[in-house]
């Protein structure tokens, strides 16, 4: 779910993806696939075995995988021949089996955990409404992000400067640049979480009850992410450095040392209010915290049938969720860095005002030279847009 993440934290891909034209089409985008989801569902329940959680697993893939496949040639906006020779084979292929089946597939589990958990709507004990409710749910998931990348995609083919494409290469790249770094921050966060559920877990049956371990892993993650964004302010790339910027092997630009902040965490703090710390603990922070353990949750209870109320089950359910809040948000707080150096920035200021924003919004502005987003951490900007 990075893609997703990415498309919204970073300030130009989230003006390109909601620019009202965009918005506008890619409501009907999603209407259409939900309504034939619905239709395939309410076939195929009297052939298939719905009730096995695998089976409806894999059928909820299928589906989002032809779904992704169709909602990205709809945002692309160009013939399938025309897709395969510019786009390349690669990129087609992580749109149908990532953002398409592997996606569609973890929403799933998402939706069967939910229910479970929130709602006490057991898939195991009443299939057909949670199974129907994963599939729809999905599949307009899938597609919504499908178009966005599609969009995406022609204004990168257009000749819109991206610094980040959602598919992950970069933090790959990031990988091979900073293991060391990574490592002093997913090992320590996902350990501590760890011990949090653990601790809760040892209080009795109120701590391990699924919806307690919930609260308590997602506030932490949040926080968690928080952190870790903020922190990569604190590796910013000199301006001689960009200037020297090249092209990589993946396709984007590619720095060259990163150096600490000079001034550390309290010139950052000092740049960052209250509140928009907070805007972003809960939107990306909480939100995708919750978002993971119940996808983590889903997968132990339907797919491995372990007991979810076990301590060790818990922890590691939870030590996965922080370390990989930690991983994110970190890269996404370094490459919203590396945007706001390489491309030219509005002041905040002036993004607050929705009559700027509107015209920074025009497909003009968003294929222009200029970057919507603000020097430095700038958290009040990131999004949910769309």
């Amino acid at each position: 779910m990075l893609h997703r993440m990415t498309l919204r934290v970073l300030p130009r891909l989230t003006l390109a993806a909601t620019e009202e034209s965009v918005r506008k089409r890619k409501r009907l985008v999603m209407l259409v696939p939900g309504l034939i989801a619905f239709g395939i569902y309410r076939t195929i329940k009297h052939l298939v075995p719905l009730s096995e959680p695998v089976i409806l697993l894999a059928l909820s893939g299928l589906i989002s995988a032809a779904t992704a496949a169709w909602a990205y040639q709809i945002g692309r906006n160009a013939d399938w021949a025309t897709i395969w020779r510019q786009d390349g084979s690669r990129t087609v292929g992580w749109l149908v089996g990532w953002i398409g089946f592997a996606y569609g597939f973890q929403l799933s589990l998402m939706v069967l955990a939910l229910l479970k958990i929130l709602v006490n709507y057991d898939f195991f004990l009443h299939p057909e409404g949670p199974a129907m409710m994963a599939i729809i749910i999905a599949c307009t998931s899938v597609a919504r992000d499908a178009f966005e990348i599609g969009h995406i995609q022609r204004l990168k083919q257009q000749g819109s400067q991206l610094v980040t494409f959602p598919d992950g290469a970069a933090l790959r790249a990031l990988f091979k640049e900073q293991p060391g770094r990574l490592a002093q921050l997913g090992i320590p966060a996902s350990l501590a979480c760890a011990a949090l559920s653990l601790g809760l877990a040892n209080l009795g049956e109120a701590g391990r009850a699924e919806l307690a371990q919930l609260v308590a892993v997602s506030l932490f993650a949040g926080t968690v992410a928080v952190w870790a964004y903020l922190t990569a302010a604190q590796r910013i790339q000199p301006p001689d450095d960009l200037l020297n910027m090249h092209e990589g092997s993946n396709g984007y630009p590619e720095p060259g040392l990163v150096h600490s902040h000079v001034g550390g965490w309290r010139a950052i703090l000092g740049t960052v209010g209250w509140s928009d710390l907070f805007r972003f603990w809960w939107w990306p922070g909480l939100a995708f915290s919750v978002t993971y353990y119940l996808t983590l949750a889903g997968a132990a209870t339907f797919l491995f049938r372990l007991d979810v109320r076990s301590g060790v089950v818990q922890s590691v359910i939870a030590g996965a969720v922080a370390g990989v809040m930690a991983l994110y948000c970190y890269y996404l707080g370094y490459r919203r860095n590396l945007e706001n150096q390489i491309l030219q920035t509005v002041p905040p200021s002036l993004l607050r005002c929705p009559f700027v924003l509107g015209i920074l919004s025009k497909p003009k502005v968003i294929q222009s030279e200029a970057s919507i987003s603000p020097g430095g951490m700038a958290l009040r900007e990131t999004g949910r847009r769309g």
